[in-house]
């Protein structure tokens, strides 16, 4: 698990092809590695990927062929900039909210402007997500952990301060780029859980999990 919260901004330093996947190196910059071994976790742009070597500048980690279809990671090239969280301890402070590492689908920058000292972005959600986004949730995009600031069908607009941006990849974010998302974990679990006997059911459609209605509400007991 994560928090969101970026602790250094990191550089894809080598890309190697591996029999269909690929495997990275990734330079972290300024992240501290030395509590890091072989086999833990850090996420790269919001990816939880394994650490399989430390070299002394970094670590390398394979990506499966189903992470590149699904993330930004195919985007990727040498020398692309990314965002690094190492994955949280017991005591570490949750200055963000609860990230998995496992993304959710792709967005796109809609929009990019200026708003005194910070930027304002909208930002274009795969449809079959935007449940799950809601006015002043949380959302992962690239790893960061963000406030939602409004929400119009599957587009939702982040305020992002001064300090993200230096501290993060925000910068290089322009229309047209695609991001990875992760949704908040919490309204996927309260999702499932409302669906009560019927997620046990092997002809449920789990693509229909957003069409609850008011009328299955009732029909379950969660109104009176």
């Amino acid at each position: 698990m994560f928090t969101g919260i970026i602790e250094a901004v990191g550089k894809i330093a080598n890309m190697e092809a591996k029999g269909g996947d690929m495997r990275l190196r990734i330079q972290t910059g300024k992240l501290d590695l030395s509590d890091v071994k072989l086999g833990d976790s850090i996420a790269v742009n919001g990816v939880c990927l394994t650490v399989i070597n430390l070299p002394g500048d970094g670590f390398w980690a394979d990506v499966s062929l189903e992470t590149l279809n699904h993330t930004s990671f195919k985007q990727l090239k040498t020398g692309s900039q990314v965002n690094l969280e190492k994955a949280l301890t017991p005591s570490t402070r949750l200055g963000g909210h609860l990230v998995s590492g496992h993304v959710d689908g792709l967005g796109e920058m809609v929009s990019r402007e200026e708003d005194a000292r910070s930027i304002r972005f909208k930002v274009k959600a795969p449809d079959e997500l935007a449940r799950y986004i809601s006015h002043k949730g949380s959302i992962c995009v690239d790893g960061i952990s963000l406030t939602v600031n409004a929400v119009s069908g599957a587009i939702f607009d982040l305020n992002i301060v001064p300090h993200t941006v230096l501290e993060t990849t925000v910068g290089q974010w322009q229309p047209g780029v695609k991001v990875n998302l992760e949704v908040d974990v919490i309204a996927r679990y309260l999702e499932r859980l409302l669906l009560g006997d019927k997620a046990a059911d092997p002809k449920y459609d789990s693509s229909q999990e957003g069409n609850i209605t008011m009328g299955f509400l009732a029909e379950n007991g969660f109104l009176k």
